[in-house]
């Protein structure tokens, strides 16, 4: 009679779910590049001067106000830029989060607004544009650097899993001898 035991419940568990983890892993890790592809459809739209979206109506346009000074924008554009890549360089190691990758997405299509309601977006495009390309350039670097090593890891966790287990379960087979045990000392 076979005398090797039966693989725990949780192991065998946890390594039919370690695939699963390590596609979840390797997806998040080229969350960058569609927030990338987003702001890129976007900037797209902001070239063509917003074509899908209706013009606001001029009532509209006289409650808001006037836009505010395009050298405002550009030192709020500026500044956000400048924070936004030192926040991102100082957090490189840690966990990103999606919700700040959509929060640049959000800010960079403020600064197309504003421009494009001073009517001076055709001036200042490639200054967005590039701004954006830069901070989320490094978003994306930054959850494909995260996420990759996670991903690595788990890999080389499993492949370890699965290269000592045949031997794990190779010694459940082996019987004891009455000398192997340490109940018959003092």
């Amino acid at each position: 009679m076979n005398s090797s035991p039966a693989p725990d419940r949780d192991e065998t568990v946890a390594d039919a779910q370690a695939p699963a983890a390590i596609r979840r892993l390797e997806t998040r890790a080229v969350a960058g590049l569609w927030l990338l592809a987003l702001f890129l459809l976007l900037s797209l739209a902001a070239y063509g001067g917003f074509p899908l979206f209706p013009a606001l109506p001029e009532n509209v346009r006289a409650s808001l106000g006037p836009a505010p000074p395009t050298s405002l924008i550009s030192l709020a554009l500026v500044v956000y830029s400048f924070s936004a890549i030192i926040l991102l360089l100082a957090r490189l190691g840690n966990e990103p989060s999606l919700r700040s990758g959509f929060a640049h997405i959000g800010y960079l299509g403020g600064f197309y607004f504003f421009y494009h309601f001073g009517h001076q977006l055709p001036d200042n495009f490639l200054a967005v544009f590039a701004a954006g390309l830069t901070i989320l350039g490094l978003y994306g670097y930054q959850t494909w650097s995260y996420y990759s090593a996670r991903a690595r890891e788990a890999r080389e966790q499993l492949a370890l899993a699965l290269r000592t287990q045949p031997f794990a379960s190779s010694r459940g087979s082996v019987t004891k001898q009455p000398l192997d045990s340490d109940e018959r000392l003092p």
